[in-house]
């Protein structure tokens, strides 16, 4: 006799494979695509029901590609890529955005770097130039790299060691892989954070922000013609540099249960449960999502409906997926309070 938990999984699954088997095509638009000469890929999704533009650029730089001595530097540029370049200046990406009325976010998982720009139709070529300019140009003043590192420490010491979730988050993730670089923390060990060299992170940019290294998305009122020209005016000039290292290191597979203990002052416990999924480009890595919505995310999900409401057995239920970083109790790291990456 399956248990309740069992038939759970098995509606869900019964309702994902009806889901995916809609036809592709019902879903009503069209992604268009162009290569730059530099190595970038672009794809271009038109949408002219509103003047209005979202660009997001992944840069395939995450924390995966770090080692010990310099964990966290991936997160370390999502700050400095809003800290000045050549033709904008400290604070001026911001402020010249949102003078044109748009506005931006950012951050960082273990895979990929991503910046998001939202922007009236109105701006689109000043948004190349804001963006064209960073990535060629970007400015490594001392006095500045300092400053951000101390923002940074703090960061860790509020989301991370002053806080029992993003304690217990940290140790679970170095508990569940024992080979792969997914062991070390997205905002990187306090004692790496304060050792980077100068020479470290102008070695990580110039692999991570290659433009042949990225790939910009770009949905809105805008055609697939104009955003090649504004391409190849800004981006394309910019050369590309060899791509970082490919990782190569498989996690093993686990013999057995591993167990963390975390023993710290705290007005009620917290309990972590992790399972090991597919890569991303695994055909169950999605189903597996979604699936994961269905069952912990939110409070009209199954666990949350019988733990927190029915049972009575906990006071929140938090779901978490590959890609998520942070505790979710505290968004990820983000340059100004008001930048946050989404709910993982």
């Amino acid at each position: 006799m399956p248990t309740r938990t069992q038939r759970v999984i098995a509606a869900a699954v019964a309702a994902l494979a009806l889901a995916s088997s809609a036809p592709a095509g019902a879903q009503g638009f069209e992604v268009k695509t162009h290569t730059l000469k530099n190595g970038m890929k672009i794809l271009v999704q038109e949408d002219h029901s509103i003047p209005t533009v979202a660009l997001y650029i992944f840069y395939r730089i995450g924390s995966r590609n770090e080692r010990p001595g310099i964990t966290g530097i991936s997160h370390f540029f999502e700050h400095m890529m809003f800290n000045g370049a050549k033709k904008y200046g400290p604070g001026e990406f911001d402020r010249t955005m949102e003078a044109n009325g748009g506005s931006n976010n950012a951050y960082t998982s273990q895979n990929v770097t991503v910046y998001q720009d939202w922007f009236p139709r109105s701006a689109l070529e000043l948004i190349f130039d804001l963006e064209a300019d960073r990535i060629r140009n970007l400015s490594f003043d001392p006095a500045v790299v300092e400053s951000e590192r101390g923002v940074i420490a703090s960061e860790r010491r509020t989301s991370v060691d002053g806080d029992n979730f993003g304690v217990l988050d940290e140790q679970m993730w170095a508990a569940a892989y024992t080979a792969h670089p997914y062991q070390w923390p997205v905002l990187g060990w306090m004692s790496d954070i304060e050792a980077w060299t100068m020479a470290d992170l102008v070695r990580h940019f110039k692999t991570g922000y290659s433009p042949s290294n990225a790939t910009m998305v770009v949905t809105g009122d805008v055609t697939l013609d104009e955003i090649v020209k504004l391409t190849q005016k800004y981006i394309e000039p910019i050369p590309s540099n060899p791509a970082p290292p490919k990782v190569v290191t498989q996690e093993p597979g686990q013999l057995g249960e591993r167990r963390v203990v975390v023993s710290k002052f705290a007005q009620l416990p917290i309990v972590m449960m992790a399972y090991h999924v597919p890569q991303t480009s695994h055909p169950d890595y999605y189903p597996l999502q979604a699936l994961e919505t269905i069952l912990f995310s939110g409070q009209s999900s199954r666990m949350y409906r019988r733990l927190v409401d029915k049972d009575q057995l906990a006071q929140s239920r938090r779901g978490r997926r590959q890609e998520s970083i942070r505790p979710l109790s505290k968004r990820p790291s983000t340059r100004k309070s008001r930048r946050s990456r989404p709910t993982p």
